[in-house]
């Protein structure tokens, strides 16, 4: 009888790809991820250690740091599975991932099944029949120096949360969680909008010129430079603190009257070409992709975010189409190489073949990634559409990009030339740049941050008609530009990644996974693909700074990396690193610093986060309770809108929500029958009536009736006839000729409709209303065939075409709460105010993508439940502008353009929960 393999694998896609590639004499099994774990609730802590003091962390700090692992419920069964696969098989060969994280799978497989035939570790970073039959024939022992930093890892972060984020519920508020590198992603975040909060805005003005050649062969746009051989102020000039210049004395700062004076004397002026200067260069193709470089590039390109790429790589490399997707290796192998080369070859021709493969330097020292680039499988790379035909239009894009980015990494340089001129008109100097490609190389088949690489060549160009030095030439049009100083931009989850990995904080594995868990916990959201932190995520990283300062250290984190890579490399011993991090030794340790904050952390004080004084010099502050932030000023209290900017959230601002909130509600008159009051309010969700002040005639505290306005009216619709009108539903119309039911008009949940007994149908507000629909246009609407939500037809606005990445076609339709953007899956209301007509592919784009983070982070937290070699890389304050141009011909007519702000935009719902 022939001897039988049981091979392990993380997943049953992976054990699929790899089932085609053995033969009948092994048998192919997934682990589903980890079967074993530390206890994530008291229930699975064993009953016999549920008294110990450090049962609820699941690691016994006080012998050795020993972790306590159970094999959760659900993973039960699985783990029988797998052991009566064990008895039909001579050997076990533990196929996970090549990582510490893979290494501590099987480690745990081989603990849990306990085989008493012989276990091997197969490793392979690509799934192609070569890759494995060269696996198969290099099986080794399991590492367990890398299974030992990922135990440490998994305790560090055990502690740190489970220790830190009780604090935080008693000092804070309930449901907040600290996590070791979370924390510190987060405190990226709020640094950042604490920039753009101090941030003080400047203007400046400059000019902008067309000269044109005598001969009319071609025109030159140059920008000022310099005026009476001074440099003029820009942005860089500017204190982004106080908006004042850093050093007045070395630059000349034009207002906008001196620049209308410069601007009427260099079109009076004659112009001259004072300099022209020629440079060669080259510049070398990108480095394959490693994890960061992936996600980075796939959200400037694709907008996906980080663990959308993640999962799509994943994809990608189960079935056998891309190498390992976790891994921060540039290196490239031999077979890799040989087809990438041939490839150039036959595709672009010998000219795009360097004379010997590129190689790049790597900044990998760990032992824990595997060691080759992300690239496509095997020795000739799979083409698009065949990709495209297996996993779909998504795959094959982000393929597209692997794909790309590998062959122009074997590519030739590209070569061309930088042009330089600089012309004088009056007191003036202005500088005109251009740059000429001539032999494009690498950037025929990839260029970063573009999607189609013969446009981007284009666009790169910019060709400059042939002047020289002491040539007059035409002035044509002069343009004043006024300027403003913005602050430094918000991160995306692609800047946010690099940012992390420049600081040496978190791995290839576990940064998609830091992004997403920062917008699941709520510490931040997303406008746009900015990264926006809430008031919470800034008063928690104020209480962390305070108290925990080591902790939240950048270095600090990046060392403890660097801790757990000399760990995989046998360097250094756990026990002790996990005794100094928990207990202390040279710095204070994690459980002194909680101790010390449970007694010395006022609530009163990290709750809160002051905005300014106002006139009557009360504080204004934001703080954090129960039910989420408010702004309070000693005296009054509104909750903080949803998903307000932090940088926006003005004194005068906060002022005016705390006056909007104290007014007395608006009384539209007295109710004709009971002679009660009738009040208009405002509710988180919408404008609403009230009936009656809320007491009786006691004065004792009652609900009162309350009623949603329908959702084609507004506050100014709300008069007292339409408010009676309003509070009178639901209303009885009459009786059915045929059942006898009574038939009722109603506004609920989801809309308006008519009832009568177990019939139902929805309202067209459009053609009639609740108000005053009749019993015979009500059995005409029930007589009508039963419609679900689903199936109503939304009225289509506009046709937008195939969505860029994914090809699914986006349409505007108009539904019951206005009009919405959708893909077909995913819905996402259009702001108010946005006309449909307006919105552009990447608004649309952008808008959807929103949603469908918000909508991942939702189900995330239903399925958790309640669960709850460094370098410092400084962070430098960036500055854009943003322009008011006056442009002023030579004929002396004067156009203005002024490039529109994008105003702050809400989402409007119904108000039916105002009422409960």
């Amino acid at each position: 009888m022939a001897s039988k393999s049981l091979v392990i694998v993380e997943s049953p896609t992976k054990a699929k790809t790899i089932t085609k590639f053995l033969g009948k004499d092994f048998i192919v099994k997934a682990s589903n991820g980890h079967i074993r774990d530390l206890p994530n609730s008291a229930s699975e802590i064993p009953a016999k250690l549920k008294k110990e003091a450090w049962a609820k962390l699941g690691v016994n700090v006080n012998d050795g740091f020993e972790p306590l692992y159970v094999i959760p419920k659900e993973k039960k069964d699985h783990v029988k599975q797998l052991k009566e696969a064990l008895k039909k098989a001579d050997i076990l060969l533990l196929a996970t991932d090549e990582d510490r994280e893979g290494e501590s799978i099987s480690w745990h497989l081989l603990e849990a099944l306990n085989p008493k035939i012989p276990a091997k570790r197969l490793v392979f970073h690509e799934i192609t029949k070569d890759a494995i039959d060269k696996a198969l024939d290099a099986t080794r022992e399991i590492d367990s120096n890398l299974v030992r930093a990922q135990e440490t890892r998994r305790i560090v972060d055990r502690l740190f949360g489970y220790e830190v984020s009780p604090l935080l519920w008693k000092k804070m508020a309930r449901g907040l969680s600290a996590g070791r590198v979370q924390s510190v992603a987060v405190r990226l975040l709020v640094e950042r909008e604490r920039e753009r909060i101090s941030f003080t805005r400047a203007s400046y003005w400059s000019l902008k010129s067309v000269f044109e050649k005598s001969d009319k062969s071609g025109q030159i746009e140059a920008e000022l430079t310099h005026v009476n051989n001074q440099r003029i102020a820009t942005g860089k000039d500017f204190d982004p603190d106080t908006g004042r210049l850093k050093d007045p004395s070395k630059v000349t700062l034009l207002s906008g009257e001196q620049a209308k004076e410069l601007q009427e004397k260099v079109l009076a002026a004659t112009a001259t070409v004072t300099s022209v200067e020629e440079k060669p260069f080259s510049s070398s193709p990108p480095a394959p992709f490693v994890t960061s470089s992936l996600q980075m590039e796939a959200n400037r390109k694709l907008r996906f975010a980080a663990q959308r790429t993640m999962r799509i790589a994943q994809q990608l490399y189960e079935n056998g189409f891309i190498t390992y997707m976790r891994t921060d290796s540039t290196t490239l192998s031999d077979q890799a190489l040989d087809a990438a080369r041939s490839l150039i070859k036959r595709e672009y021709g010998d000219d795009y073949l360097p004379a010997a493969p590129r190689k790049y330097a790597t900044k990998v020292k760990n032992a824990q990634e595997a060691h080759e680039a992300i690239r496509p499988a095997g020795e000739s790379f799979t083409s698009m559409e065949d990709v495209k035909k297996a996993l779909g239009a998504e795959a094959s894009k982000l393929y597209e990009l692997i794909w790309k980015r590998t062959v122009a990494s074997q590519m030739e340089n590209a070569r061309g030339t930088h042009i330089s001129v600089h012309i004088e008109s009056a007191d003036a100097r202005f500088r005109a740049s251009g740059k000429t490609i001539e032999f494009p190389g690498f950037l025929r088949a990839y260029v970063e941050g573009s999607d189609d690489p013969d446009a981007e060549l284009a666009d790169r160009e910019r060709i400059l008609p042939k002047v020289s030095v002491g040539e007059n030439v035409n002035t044509e049009v002069v343009d004043s530009v006024e300027h403003h100083t913005q602050p430094p931009a918000r991160f995306t989850e692609g800047s946010l990644i690099r940012e992390l990995e420049a600081r040496g904080i978190g791995r290839p594995s576990t940064w998609a996974s830091i992004v997403q868990l920062v917008l699941n916990r709520q510490y931040a959201f997303k406008k746009g693909s900015a990264l926006v932190p809430t008031f919470t995520a800034i008063a928690v990283v104020g209480l962390l700074e305070k108290h925990f300062s080591r902790l939240l250290d950048y270095e600090f984190t990046a060392r403890l990396e660097d801790d757990l890579d000399a760990i995989s490399r046998g360097e250094a011993e756990n026990t002790a690193y996990l005794n100094n991090f928990y207990f202390g030794g040279e710095f204070a340790g994690l459980r002194p610093l909680v101790e010390t904050g449970e007694e010395k952390i006022d609530p009163r004080e990290v709750c809160g986060i002051p905005i300014g004084q106002d006139e009557k010099d009360r504080l204004v502050e934001v703080r954090i309770g129960r039910y989420g932030p408010f702004i309070t000023n000693g005296e009054q209290r509104v909750s903080v809108p949803d998903q307000q900017l932090p940088d926006e959230l003005t004194l005068p601002i906060a002022s005016k929500l705390l006056e909007d909130a104290s007014r007395e509600p608006e009384s539209l008159g007295m109710q004709p029958e009971t002679g009660e009051p009738i009040f208009l309010k405002s509710g988180p969700y919408g404008p609403y009536v009230q009936l009656g002040d809320g007491t009786d005639e006691n004065g004792e505290k009652i609900k009162p009736k309350m009623a949603s306005l329908l959702s084609n009216a507004t506050p100014e619709d709300a008069n007292l006839e339409y408010a009676v009108k309003l509070l009178s539903l639901p209303r009885t119309l009459g009786e059915h000729p045929e059942t006898k039911e009574s038939v009722v008009a109603a506004n609920g949940r989801f809309g308006p409709y008519v009832k009568s007994g177990s019939e139902t149908r929805s309202i067209n507000l459009e053609e009639l209303s609740p108000l005053d629909i009749t019993l015979e246009q009500a059995l005409e609407l029930l007589k009508q065939p039963k419609r679900g939500r689903a199936a109503a037809k939304p009225k289509e606005l506009k046709d937008m075409g195939p969505h860029p990445v994914s090809e699914k076609p986006l349409k505007i339709l108009s539904g019951r709460y206005g009009p919405y953007v959708t893909d077909g899956e995913i819905n996402a209301s259009l702001p108010k105010g946005i006309d449909p007509e307006n919105l552009s592919m990447q608004e649309a784009v952008d808008l959807l993508e929103a949603r469908a983070s918000k909508v991942g982070a939702k189900k995330s937290r239903r399925k958790s439940g309640s669960k709850s070699t460094t370098k410092k890389a400084s962070a430098k304050k960036k500055t854009t502008t943003k322009k008011k141009t006056t442009t002023k011909k030579a004929s002396g007519k004067k156009t203005t353009t002024k490039k529109a702000s994008s105003k702050k935009t809400s989402k409007k719902t119904t108000a039916a929960k105002a009422a409960e």
